[in-house]
């Protein structure tokens, strides 16, 4: 199998990779991205291997891309603007990216018959949904310009794939986590805030009273459904992606450690997410494997073996140990 991959260098993206490199089924990997978000690090083991194609490239030029979905049996379309706010105050990049750069993506596919697309859809769709656990079927009604895009290229999808004849699964993602994480920005998610915030020895900035749940779910069983939508014969579905247990931002910190201050509610925001997973377990047979304790020692671990990999020399490696054994404290 060929596939194609947008947003391969960002945080799902690149681990996404790492999944499908692995995969003896998958004899070519196009990789697209145009490393405003993502970053060339992410993935920079993967450029040497022979299987696999990297393209810096913006999915919002038609013509840039069009070509690199040539022989493509599969896509899986990551590649969008993620960040609630900026979308508050610039809709119009969102659409372009969310939107038309979608819109580019199934022409492309169907200029060179490309008959399937996974998608990386948002929960943040439902907006306050009535029910908890939140099922597929739930009225969708966004509340902020990030959400109404990501439910506008998914509806394109929807409708390429009646008309065209192009085979789709969406999976709406809850929060997901994970190293890699993007800790730039100002407004990213939650995790990614915390890590920027950890890393820089400040006080995490805590929406609300920190009570509100999250249905967080590690990056890498993300990558794995993913991967499991592309092999299977279901098609034309949508699913949702979330661990099914949500746990709260307080339980959270006090996972990571550290002090805390709290900063105004956003408006628009549920108290709680929760995702209904029951139909991507039983048509996928997919599964979350990583536990919230467990994913989150993972990164911790993680952001603390970069903080000090400078120190990682032979003269100084007692030094760096006790460090990081203290910073993992």
């Amino acid at each position: 199998m060929k596939v194609l991959v947008t947003g391969a260098a960002g945080f799902i993206g690149s681990h996404l990779c790492d999944l499908l490199i692995k995969k003896k089924d998958i004899k070519k990997i196009i990789l697209i991205d145009h490393l405003e978000d993502g970053s060339k690090k992410n993935i920079r083991e993967l450029l040497n291997l022979k299987k696999v194609f990297f393209y810096q490239k913006d999915i919002r030029n038609l013509h840039s891309i069009k070509k690199l979905f040539k022989n493509i049996d599969c896509v899986y379309h990551l590649a969008a603007l993620s960040d609630v706010v900026p979308s508050i105050i610039n809709p119009k990049d969102y659409f372009e990216t969310n939107v038309n750069g979608t819109l580019n993506i199934l022409e492309c596919m169907r200029s060179h018959k490309v008959k399937k697309i996974i998608y990386a859809a948002s929960s943040s769709c439902y907006g306050i949904p009535k029910k908890y656990p939140t099922k597929e079927d739930e009225m969708v009604s966004p509340k902020y310009p990030y959400a109404f895009s990501k439910l506008e290229g998914e509806n394109l999808i929807l409708h390429w794939s009646k008309v065209y004849g192009i085979n789709f699964i969406s999976l709406r993602l809850f929060n997901v986590y994970g190293t890699r994480s993007r800790t730039h920005g100002a407004y990213g998610a939650a995790l990614g805030v915390f890590l920027k915030q950890k890393i820089k020895n400040k006080p995490f900035t805590v929406v609300g009273n920190g009570r509100q749940k999250r249905d967080f779910i590690y990056v890498t069983d993300v990558s794995n459904a993913f991967y499991l939508a592309s092999k299977s014969k279901v098609k034309n579905q949508i699913f949702n992606v979330g661990y099914g247990k949500p746990n709260s931002v307080n339980y959270l910190l006090k996972l990571i450690g550290g002090k805390k201050i709290h900063i105004p509610k956003r408006p628009g925001e549920p108290f709680i997410t929760h995702a209904d997973t029951s139909k991507i377990k039983k048509l996928l047979h997919w599964n979350p494997k990583i536990s919230f304790e467990s994913g989150v020692k993972k990164v911790i671990d993680d952001i603390a073996y970069w903080k000090f990999a400078p120190l990682w020399t032979s003269s100084k490696i007692k030094k760096a140990t006790k460090l990081w054994f203290k910073y993992l404290k």
